[in-house]
């Protein structure tokens, strides 16, 4: 199959708002897909490479060769070609990786071009939702989407399913199950503002609430003496996390899958930042910052699957196994004074704030649902736009990607970026406003006279050594433009910190 066909479908389903066109677009394309190419074409329609790491970025991929004037790139030979650049290590594989780049963009069209640097960077933006794909793929092959939907999470991802979905259909995929060793996708919690609110969608009654700890998430499998812990992502960093190794091996069991945070603690055990858990766990190299594993969930104990088994069939089987020490804080109630008072405390001990899960509920792998409900506090800023990126895919024309400043004596620190939260008429109107304050371009940046004041909620801060204010935002997005303010009464960096 020619890229040029996936980049068209890309197009096509990033152009329409239409969850039905999408679906329709991508299983026509599916179907169309020779067999060995079934998984690479899956990947590539929900906007990624196979290969977790290219070692290419935006900075290499600034400069590009003379486009293609036809389309001649098979997608199998693009894969191979990614394959071939992430292989490469050690003295010269700069100038390697360089010349590789050059050959296989040259050979591609201009379309074909910035769909692969999309590809690369992380930026299709088409709308093509894994669920989307996983709806197509059951379109495409005839099979039951709820089938395909508990393949996907169990294997671990949609394209590592497509090919039995459409050789042995749903007999295929229903033989997929959890296996000790393979990460599956996991569980994730909706969010809710209060915790009455949260208790309600979990199901009222007794409610197991946790404590939300700003860590990273792990998936730890053990076979006798193997143990291999894994990212929320399924990246294995096993070899990063000795300490949540060696806690592992010292517990009774001897084959069974765990869910948990990983964690930097400083001496009085509070959590450290964000960024110091994250910067430990990214790394291999040697670190003077240890990480505490806590435990919350329990998937499989001694060749039996709990994935099914209500939660407080889980919780009882993680608490004979795990130790006080290594499971999350949690408290079993049906009062929501109680609730509060343990939230309270969760947040006065530098955490995140709360998770609440229903008791009854299975382990629904990969989906966010109301079964676990997350309810922390929201920290929102009046910060002042710098500049605003075009869109791409269906945000083409339409200024998207704002800069974000806070106030820093007569001038602006940069604190982060964000697309999140943008409606197609806030799309409309800013695009409009600020050409309207636009004072010079770069590239695709487009800089404007630091006048416009906007809300950003957020879910914290982290280090930053990109920033001259050296924090940045994490998770932010757009709750309102206000133009009841003026940029001299947007918020301080001063005060941004007195939030770290």
């Amino acid at each position: 199959m020619l890229l040029a066909d996936v980049v068209a479908t890309s197009t096509a389903v990033g152009s329409t708002r239409s969850r039905k066109a999408k679906v329709a677009a991508i299983a026509e394309l599916l179907a169309a897909a020779d067999p060995g190419e079934l998984e690479i074409v899956t990947a590539y329609l929900g906007g990624t490479l196979r290969q977790r790491r290219t070692g290419l970025g935006w900075r290499g991929l600034g400069e590009l060769p003379d486009p293609a004037g036809e389309a001649t790139l098979e997608v199998a030979d693009v894969d191979a070609a990614f394959a071939r650049i992430g292989s490469l290590a050690g003295p010269g594989s700069q100038a390697a990786r360089a010349a590789a780049v050059e050959a296989l963009f040259g050979l591609a069209t201009p379309d074909e071009q910035r769909w692969l640097r999309g590809a690369v960077t992380g930026e299709v933006r088409q709308g093509a939702l894994d669920t989307l794909v996983q709806e197509a793929v059951a379109v495409a092959a005839g099979v039951p989407l709820p089938v395909v939907r508990r393949a996907a999470m169990l294997a671990g991802s949609t394209r590592a399913v497509v090919a039995a979905a459409f050789a042995g259909g749903a007999d295929a995929l229903a033989a997929i199950g959890l296996e000790v060793g393979r990460p599956v996708l996991p569980m994730l919690a909706s969010s809710a503002k209060t915790l009455p609110e949260a208790m309600q969608r979990a199901g009222g009654g007794t409610v197991a609430v946790d404590t939300k700890l700003d860590g990273i998430r792990i998936q730890v499998h053990r076979d006798g003496d193997d143990v291999r812990v894994a990212t929320r992502t399924l990246e294995d960093i096993t070899a990063r996390l000795p300490e949540v190794v060696a806690v592992v091996r010292d517990l009774p069991g001897r084959r069974f899958v765990l869910d948990g945070e990983a964690i930097a603690l400083d001496a009085t055990g509070r959590p450290r930042p964000f960024q110091e858990t994250a910067s430990r766990t990214a790394q291999r190299a040697a670190s003077d910052v240890a990480v505490t594993p806590y435990f919350f969930d329990l998937l499989h104990l001694d060749d039996e699957d709990l994935l099914d088994s209500p939660g407080a069939e889980r919780l009882a089987a993680l608490e004979t196994l795990v130790p006080e020490p290594w499971r999350v804080p949690r408290l079993l109630t049906d009062d929501v004074a109680a609730a509060e008072a343990f939230a309270a405390e969760a947040l006065a001990s530098g955490h995140e704030g709360v998770v609440v899960k229903n008791l009854a509920a299975p382990y629904d792998a990969g989906r966010r649902g109301a079964s676990w409900v997350k309810v922390k506090p929201v920290h929102t800023l009046d910060l002042v736009v710098l500049a605003v990126e075009w869109g791409s895919g269906r945000r083409s024309g339409w200024l998207s990607n704002i800069h974000l400043g806070a106030r820093d004596g007569d001038g602006f620190v940069m604190l982060g970026k964000t697309f999140k939260g943008m409606t197609d008429e806030m799309l409309a109107w800013q695009t409009e406003r600020f050409l309207a304050l636009e004072t010079h371009r770069a590239g695709h940046v487009v800089h404007v006279r630091p006048e416009q004041v906007v809300e950003i909620a957020f879910d914290g801060l982290q280090r930053s050594t990109r920033y001259p204010g050296g924090l940045a935002l994490r998770f932010a997005r757009v709750l309102r433009y206000r133009d009841d303010k003026t940029a001299a009464e947007a918020d301080t960096i001063e005060t941004v910190r007195g939030l770290a």
